[in-house]
């Protein structure tokens, strides 16, 4: 039994003694999909904090056997994804500075190698930057399914639970959105070495 169908049982049972065990396991990972799809670290914990008191109050109304059946981690992210986006509308364009190794809580923290030196680690976080912005310039929904799956880690049938959309759909925004990120990468590149030449 994996920890998630454990979790659930101690859920249907004990909703109250179990429920912080439930927001240590899965916090740092709805931070981080609010972080990548907002690009906002107080957004991020808002809606992190939003997520949790929505899945209580969920919990608190569904039967032993529909928490049971519940597909955790999905359900989860469902909820996370549903506030950014209701936040994304509120606040129209604008905040995009993003890091994707910026400081993160927890095991998400993003691991320094020692086999390199401090100026290609300095090249690597440039470059993470860089992605980070692209991400941030994607349509929603391709953002939220290129962080599901790629830096989530959800599988595709996961996805499509979470994004309440068939299979093929979400593979396809997937696709479309690395699609997207390549070619604003390739442009902004083009622009660089176009500058450098100039």
């Amino acid at each position: 039994m994996d920890t998630d169908s454990t979790l659930l049982v101690a859920l249907a049972n004990d909703l109250d003694g179990t429920f912080e065990t439930l927001v240590r396991e899965h916090e740092d990972r709805l931070y981080s999909i609010a972080l990548r799809v907002l690009g906002d670290p107080r957004d991020a914990e808002e809606a992190a904090q939003d997520a949790f008191v929505r899945a209580y109050r969920a919990l608190a109304q569904y039967d032993v056997a529909r928490i049971g059946e519940l597909r955790l981690r999905p359900w989860l992210a469902t909820i996370v994804l549903n506030l950014c986006r209701s936040r994304l509308g509120r606040r129209g364009p604008g905040r995009t500075a993003l890091s994707l190794d910026m400081e993160l809580p927890g095991d998400l923290e993003p691991r320094t190698d020692a086999r390199r030196g401090p100026a290609e680690v300095a090249v690597l976080h440039d470059s993470a930057d860089d992605w980070a912005g692209l991400l941030m310039t994607l349509p929603p929904a391709y953002r939220s399914a290129v962080v599901l799956r790629h830096v989530d880690g959800l599988s595709y049938p996961e996805l499509a639970a979470a994004l309440d959309r068939p299979e093929g759909t979400v593979k396809a925004q997937v696709h479309r959105g690395i699609a997207l990120l390549r070619n604003a990468y390739e442009a902004a590149e083009r622009r660089e070495r176009e500058r450098m030449t100039a």
